[in-house]
């Protein structure tokens, strides 16, 4: 009897834990999505990098999106090489959208590049229109591997 007792209640409290991670799955998909980047109302964002190349000189990358003010954000990203390469670059882009678009358009962008390094910065503070979400996606390099990333959508008023 007690061991049917202490069944009913794992069961009861499994079945608890599980209705509770499906709404809370649910709730996390309610924000609209573009080309991969949920649109949020939070100040800031940073997206990591996914690898596309099978190489030893790129280790990690990242971007990011930050809003500072009514108007202005801070946008740029880091890659970081596994050692001194030839050559580390970054590659920025600044895109925009509003809430019904379906896709992201263009609205900023630039790239740098530095010679026998193991890492490349690069950010700019950009003075922007409100009403639109704001992402940043970066292409990172080192020698010849690369990967990419990109942050959500960060809303400006």
């Amino acid at each position: 009897m007690k061991r049917r007792l202490v069944s009913m209640c794992l069961a009861v409290m499994l079945v608890g834990g599980l209705s509770l991670t499906s709404m809370l799955e649910v709730k996390a998909a309610e924000n609209k999505v573009i080309d991969g980047s949920e649109l949020t109302h939070e100040n800031e964002s940073i997206g990591y990098d996914t690898k596309i190349t099978r190489g030893v000189d790129l280790m990690a990358g990242y971007s990011k999106c930050t809003k500072l003010g009514e108007g202005k954000i801070y946008a740029g990203g880091t890659t970081i090489a596994a050692h001194v390469v030839d050559s580390v670059q970054i590659g920025v882009l600044v895109e925009r959208a509003k809430e019904e678009d379906t896709e992201w358009s263009y609205y900023d962008g630039w790239q740098k590049e530095n010679l026998n390094m193991n890492r490349v910065t690069s950010n700019r503070t950009l003075y922007v229109e409100g009403d639109y979400y704001y992402r940043v996606r970066c292409t990172h390099a080192a020698n010849s591997d690369v990967s990419s990333s990109f942050t959500n959508g960060v809303y400006v008023e």
